[in-house]
């Protein structure tokens, strides 16, 4: 199995709690590198299975806390409001330092660079946009942290290769040293207030990500909200150089900005035309400062403009998020199956115009109310599982509106109804405003299983 092996708590204690995928990665890590882990999880099943692992299980409430060199808890265990987790106050008492999987990593010193996404929206894009990108490029690169793979869990790389991590405020809170080549804020607006204590709370652990770096490294910021704009002037004034500005509406000279859909590069004088993001698989203008920061972060790793240009048009997406999977006819499909209540599914509608909404599945409080400002869009829609029935109530008139039942048949429904549309861009856009758990196990299972639909048309219209 890849790991990162830990060797800076070689032969001292160390006590990990919770036993999730962070918290089971940082375990075994440890442990690869000479150090004695002493585990707990509340959760029976997972103390049962660390134990097969070859981890020591302990109640940290009756635990003899001396000797134990640090305690490294799971991302969501409490620190600060509305009152630490009760390890951490004992082990605060013992004079334990408290930190996390991410400054485990920061410690280890692989010798690779390190590009590290955080803000409140469009982290999980953007971190695998820029990883696609420098891979792109050439570059040896792989992304992980908040996004999929812990980072205790990736490979080892070297002196070229480069980690792309997304970091939550939890995961950055639990850091010391970590320091990051390229670091990258994308958008602040209140999230996590009750773990943070206050907004303060929360910008000020998002804001340690660029207090820990140092002045030859760089800071990319997105500028579009108040407070990330407050950060930014912070972090200048701090520094004077290396601190990027990104912006989506607003020239900005001496950073990367977008306008009417144009990417422009402004970081070295007059500002020069890069490429029209518009015309990437990538679509919304809510990506297109995903795609801003990440061709500055990525121009600021040492790659060349065009290169990463193109790369930015071809990235298809993360999947089941507004991800393109491919053209029959000219009918585009979308696969948006992470869109599991109304608020998600708005992003996905606006994107487009022509639109043959396939939606349902196991209803949310509220229903869709709150889209009948999208309708207009949408030329029918298809309807499947539990929701069909209140969701044609509520479109009534406004939509054409055809009772499906399952994925499979709205898709084909939607391809014959598209396919006979005469107007620009037809597109067929699963994106449900629901839970899938009438018909499939999770949102992943039903956006697979859309793929494969649109797979079999396509080797249908193929024959």
């Amino acid at each position: 199995m890849e790991m990162i092996p830990i060797t800076t708590f070689a032969g001292r204690t160390v006590a990990v709690l919770g036993l999730a995928k962070s918290g089971t990665a940082s375990a075994r890590a440890l442990r690869a590198g000479g150090a004695k882990v002493i585990a707990w999880d509340d959760a029976p099943i997972r103390r049962t299975s660390a134990e097969a692992d070859g981890t020591a299980v302990a109640d940290f409430h009756s635990m003899d806390w001396r000797g134990v060199a640090a305690l490294v808890p799971s991302p969501g265990v409490p620190l600060h409001a509305p009152m630490p987790h009760e390890a951490v106050l004992l082990a605060r008492a013992a004079g334990c330092e408290v930190i996390g999987d991410m400054e485990l990593f920061a410690r280890e010193r692989t010798g690779a660079r390190i590009a590290a996404i955080t803000g409140t929206n469009g982290k999980s894009t953007t971190t695998a946009l820029l990883a696609y990108v420098l891979r792109a490029c050439g570059r040896d690169a792989v992304e992980g942290g908040n996004l999929g793979t812990p980072v205790l869990d990736l490979p080892k790389l070297g002196a070229g290769g480069t980690y792309v991590l997304e970091l939550s405020s939890y995961q950055i809170d639990l850091t010391r040293t970590f320091a990051a080549d390229v670091a990258v804020l994308l958008n602040l607006t209140p999230d996590h207030i009750d773990r943070h204590g206050s907004m303060a709370g929360y910008i000020a652990a998002k804001e340690r990500l660029f207090q820990q770096q140092r002045d030859d490294q760089v800071a990319v910021l997105g500028i579009d909200d108040d407070h990330s704009a407050a950060m930014f002037e912070r972090t200048n004034a701090a520094r004077r150089k290396n601190v990027l500005p990104v912006s989506v509406g607003r020239e900005l000279p001496g950073g990367v900005f977008v306008g009417d859909g144009m990417l422009h590069d402004a970081r070295r004088g007059a500002a020069q035309r890069i490429v029209d993001l518009r015309t990437a698989r990538l679509v919304g203008v809510h990506n297109w400062q995903n795609m801003a920061v990440a061709y500055a972060a990525a121009v600021s790793l040492g790659c060349e403009p065009q290169a990463v240009a193109a790369a930015l048009l071809a990235f298809p997406g993360l999947a089941h998020r507004i991800e393109d999977v491919g053209t029959i006819d000219g009918v585009r499909f979308v696969n948006d199956s992470k869109a599991t209540n109304a608020d998600a599914a708005a992003r996905a509608l606006a994107c487009f115009s022509n639109v043959y909404w396939i939606a349902g599945g196991r209803p949310k409080e509220g229903g869709i109310e709150s889209l009948r400002s999208f309708f207009p869009r949408v030329r029918n829609a298809f309807l499947i599982g539990e929701a069909t029935e209140a969701f044609a109530r509520t479109i009534g008139e406004d939509i054409d509106v055809t009772r499906s039942g399952t994925l499979a048949r709205a898709v084909r429904d939607a391809f014959a109804a598209a396919a006979r549309d005469d107007t620009d861009d037809p597109v067929v856009l699963l994106s449900p405003a629901c839970a899938s758990f009438d018909q499939f196990k999770n949102f992943e299972e039903r956006g697979d299983a859309f793929r494969d639909l649109v797979a079999g048309l396509r080797s249908g219209a193929r024959s």
